[in-house]
């Protein structure tokens, strides 16, 4: 099988993972000034929040967590089938913000993980079959590399 038809794959495997999974309600409520807790259905909870606020997270910094997230995920099989469940992997993501435009214009990633197990030729191996998955399947990757449009409403009472 080629690259091109395993990576299409994996996206169909993904597309049809997330159509049989419930949809999930996102929100954010007010709780102060420039203090919001975000919510999901399943019953999560994340404090967002200004950079002088302990405690919190900016929403900058949640863009950063999901994309190293998302990284994580998306390398988790490849790793897990030739390293074992037990591997240990961080994903440490940085990026400054242009305040002059309010962009992150650049975002940087490094996964960090033990292939010393490895001989020289496998570990590569590993790591194009990783990059590859990444590439493939992590959505909030994709939609930063490919630019999303976003559309507001304002209800109002």
């Amino acid at each position: 099988m080629t690259t091109e038809a395993k990576t299409t794959e994996a996206r169909t495997e993904a597309a049809a993972e997330a159509a049989d999974k419930p949809h999930t309600e996102l929100w954010v409520q007010r709780t102060g000034t420039r203090r919001y807790t975000g919510h999901s259905s399943r019953g999560a909870q994340v404090l967002v929040g200004s950079e002088d606020v302990a405690g919190v997270f900016t929403p900058g910094e949640l863009l950063k967590i999901a994309l190293a997230a998302c990284t994580g995920m998306s390398s988790d099989r490849p790793l897990s089938r030739r390293l074992g469940d037990d591997y240990d992997a961080t994903i440490r993501v940085s990026g400054a913000a242009d305040r002059g435009n309010e962009v992150y214009p650049k975002l940087s990633e490094v996964l960090e993980v033990d292939l010393s197990e490895l001989d020289a030729d496998a570990a590569q191996r590993l790591l194009v079959v990783v990059e590859r998955a990444i590439d493939a399947v992590c959505t909030v990757g994709r939609t930063i590399k490919a630019g999303a449009e976003v559309d507001l409403r304002i209800d109002t009472e």
